[in-house]
């Protein structure tokens, strides 16, 4: 059962988060200055700040098995410097696919400068809203890996949420590492929408 600070903590989470997907909203022309204030009520009392996602490959070894995992994510209504965070485990649509989805680690953000171990590269800095992201597992060459040694920086939009929790097995699971910023301000999110019978029946393996 969850302490009321962390259910104060939780209600300021949502609340954040429904008042930048509306905005998001009005932004882009979806809803219009009426709208915006029944939106922000909408969002913060129906639904979850989290959904389940299912994956596979060794891309993510030891973070996330060879087998696979269901991975509890948190929603981003978008991802900037400010809510994604270098070291954190993302959930990102995949660049040359459309219909697919990664998760990789967020391994540097704008402003960053990239330096190849192969000396024929020349240095470059990464530009306003790019990042670069990379599979946790180093056995892997960069071609298995499929990450931004193959596919370069991708743009910030493409991350669609943080992946928080991990269930490999029944047995098996528990809290992905994440940023130490992330990981604190995801806690309470952690806490309050954490089910993991219902993960454990989404399961694939």
């Amino acid at each position: 059962m969850a302490s009321l600070s962390t259910w104060c903590r939780y209600i300021a989470h949502k609340f954040e988060y429904s008042l930048s997907l509306s905005y998001k909203s009005y932004k882009g022309g979806i809803i219009n200055n009426k709208e915006v204030y029944d939106t922000v009520w909408k969002n913060l009392f129906q639904g979850k700040l989290t959904f389940l996602h299912w994956n596979k490959g060794q891309e993510m070894a030891p973070t996330i098995g060879d087998q696979g995992g269901t991975l509890l994510v948190r929603k981003l209504p978008t991802a900037d410097p400010m809510r994604v965070f270098v070291g954190d485990v993302v959930l990102l649509k995949d660049p040359e696919k459309s219909d697919n989805f990664l998760v990789r680690r967020l391994a540097a953000i704008e402003g960053y400068e990239m330096v190849s171990t192969d000396e024929k590269d020349d240095p470059f800095v990464l530009d306003k809203d790019e990042c670069w992201v990379l599979a946790d597992n180093d056995k892997l060459k960069p071609k298995e890996a499929n990450d931004s040694r193959t596919f370069g920086s991708i743009s910030m939009s493409n991350i669609v949420g943080r992946v928080i929790y991990c269930l490999q097995t029944a047995v098996d699971h528990g809290p992905v590492q994440n940023s130490h910023f992330s990981m604190r301000k995801d806690s309470p999110v952690l806490e309050v929408e954490l089910d993991v019978e219902e993960m454990a029946k989404n399961h694939k393996a």
